[in-house]
């Protein structure tokens, strides 16, 4: 599980053989020092930088670019090399940022040699710094670790090298800054970076920003997440729809393929997977660097006038109307380039959006999607289910699906009390607890559709019938296990059933028996959905309930529970596990989803059926058509 780190944080490194990936939506160079275990750089031999960009165990890239790829063998440095420190600079000339607080903030991820990523930092408070130390790689104890250090420098690269104790330090950043802005092509604003040539190997997570669309030109649709590389003498730009494309280039054939499809080695479905976590990713980091930007703006300006106000002689006459005005522009300045920044981001994702969405298959696809009229079975599971939109305020047109990968490592809840949103105020208790159901059953649908016909069972549990509406899509096509149970009996029958699969299922796997499972025992991952908690539910019931929650994903047993917390409140604190254990829905609107990685609260969008469509049951009536026969 990738550690996101915060600044001063460490997380130590299963691996000597690292690859270190930097993305900063702006060029940057990049660079690492080799330091003794005082942290002091002896000469400019330990210094790696794209003049000289080979040291033993560590390979810096020769340009700099918004997306840099840093290699790292810490097994191969020199023993007397205790700290590698990461390095990034902003080149001159380069018609970018001149300073990391005017920009996007820069995103650091430490990877295995397996591309899975060990840690991330988002290198955020930073001014009017152009250079700043990113990651340290320090051993303690003869293992290694990696810290965020996030330290910048207004002096720039000159100032950084210097605090590291290396001699003469402003004839080498002359040197590695003069070098690159003869690389350089001016420009009158954001660099887009080039398209590469694609790999098959996608980044797993934290993508970088998208590269802005070049004036006047097709959009770039090459997707920052997988891993590229070196360029292609003349790359072949990715298909694109007719309203981006340019006057003079010819008109694609058919409809847009989404920039997924171009990668090799991988199924389409792996791809679009991959390509809608990066779009979330995307969306969740250029967010949180407009908010970082926007808050840093409001911090300095109270600064400033705090500062202006401190001094007698600028409470008086125009001085101090002066520079409080020059503050204020100052802030109102860098807003309106985070704003910039933001809207090309943002408008870029729209577009890839556009052409994602229409090309997703039944599984990742929303409702009114028409893949689902052509919908038939699987012979292969899907990947992942979507069960709803995600979009944050900075644009709410702009909506993620909410992919949740099969099978499900945690139950999921629907929760059918009113919440905070406008959306549930404008509901009674009785329409909001329909609406979950309903939300409910949709979700079993996709669920029994992403799977192939006979390898995933539904169970429901409709303890005092009060969902037989709701319930009739899935109990008029037959696609239900049994008919819904009804009663405290039905409920007890159904939980001990499920209990007992799941004791011989753990029974079998611990003792490596799996063979010796009885010949009729269904293989097929069980779903059992709980309306109405806790009706028809008494101590036993519970604890068996809190039994499948726990054990039960590990051996393909899954619970949904459709219910209001606070009708169990007489439970107390016992209930409190199974709930936090669970993925809560809501079936309306509900801003409940926090991110942890960037502090953002997600906007989630239940999956909604367009009104009187039909699509519903003739998804499960082919799911029931084509389920085997079962002999006695």
């Amino acid at each position: 599980m990738t550690a996101e780190l915060v600044r001063g944080q460490n997380h130590p490194l299963p691996d000597t053989r690292l690859e270190i990936r930097v993305s900063a939506g702006h060029p940057v160079v990049a660079g690492a020092t080799l330091g003794d275990e005082r942290g002091r750089v002896p000469g400019v031999e330990w210094v790696a930088h794209p003049v000289s960009p080979s040291l033993p165990g560590v390979d810096v890239p020769r340009r700099a670019a918004a997306d840099q790829h840093l290699a790292v063998d810490l097994a191969a440095v020199p023993d007397a090399v205790h700290r590698v420190s990461v390095l990034l600079a902003l080149p001159v000339g380069s018609g970018g940022p001149a300073s990391f607080g005017t920009a996007a903030a820069p995103f650091v991820a430490v990877t295995g040699p397996d591309g899975a990523e060990i840690a991330s930092y988002t290198i955020t408070g930073l001014g009017s710094e152009s250079a700043v130390v990113a990651l340290e790689l320090y051993r303690r104890q003869g293992a290694w670790k990696v810290r965020a250090m996030g330290q910048g420098y207004e002096g720039g690269l000159a100032a950084l090298l210097g605090d590291q104790g290396l001699e003469r330090p402003a004839d080498l950043a002359a040197t590695i800054l003069e070098a690159e802005s003869r690389h350089a092509a001016p420009a009158s604003g954001p660099v887009p970076t080039p398209t590469p040539a694609p790999t098959a190997t996608p980044a797993p997570t934290a993508a970088p920003a998208p590269s802005a669309p070049s004036a006047g030109g097709p959009i770039d649709y090459a997707h920052p997440r997988r891993r590229t590389a070196s360029p292609a003498p003349e790359p072949v730009p990715a298909p694109v729809s007719a309203p981006q494309a340019s006057q003079g280039s010819q008109p694609p054939q058919g409809p847009p393929v989404p920039v997924a499809g171009d990668a090799a080695g991988w199924s389409m479905d792996e791809r679009l997977y991959n390509q809608v976590w990066g779009m979330f990713e995307d969306l969740a980091r250029t967010a949180a660097a407009y908010r970082s930007a926007c808050d840093f703006a409001e911090s300095r300006l109270d600064r400033e006038l705090d500062e202006a106000l401190s001094d007698p002689r600028a409470r008086i006459g125009g001085a101090g109307d002066a520079a409080r005005s020059a503050a204020r522009a100052r802030h109102d300045e860098l807003v309106a380039r985070a704003q910039e920044v933001l809207d090309r981001d943002l408008a870029q994702l729209a577009v890839e959006s556009e052409v994602v969405e229409p090309a997703l298959p039944p599984a990742y696809a929303r409702w009114d999607n028409p893949v689902w009229h052509a919908y038939r079975p699987p012979a292969e599971g899907a990947m992942a289910v979507r069960l709803g939109d995600l979009h944050l305020p900075e644009r709410t047109d702009l909506r993620i699906p909410m992919l949740i990968r099969l099978p499900l490592e945690r139950g999921l809840w629907v929760d059918s009390k009113a919440g905070h949103s406008e959306a549930a105020d404008l509901l009674d208790e009785t329409e909001l607890r329909r609406l979950a159901l309903d939300s409910a059953v949709a979700h079993a649908a996709r669920l029994l559709a992403a799977h192939p016909p006979g390898e995933f069972a539904l169970h429901v549990v409709d303890a005092a019938g009060a969902g037989a509406a709701a319930l009739a899509p899935l109990v008029d096509t037959g696609v239900l296990a049994a008919p819904p149970a009804r009663g405290a009996a039905g409920v007890s029958a159904v939980l001990q059933q499920l209990t007992e699969r799941v004791d011989l299922l753990q029974m079998a796997l611990r003792n490596g028996a799996a063979d010796a499972l009885p010949p009729g025992l269904d293989t097929a991952r069980q779903l059992l959905i709980v309306h109405d908690f806790p009706h028809g539910f008494d101590d036993r019931a519970v604890t068996r309930l809190r039994y499948l929650a726990d054990e039960g994903p590990g051996v393909g047993v899954h619970l949904m529970m459709v219910a209001d917390r606070e009708d169990a409140a007489a439970y107390g604190p016992v209930l409190d596990p199974l709930w936090r254990s669970l993925l809560r829905l809501t079936p309306v609107p509900d801003d409940h989803l926090a991110d942890p990685w960037v502090g953002h609260a997600w906007s989630y969008e239940p999956p909604l059926l367009p009104p009187g469509s039909r699509v519903l049951r003739q998804v499960l009536a082919q799911v029931a058509e084509a389920r085997p026969v079962k002999r006695p």
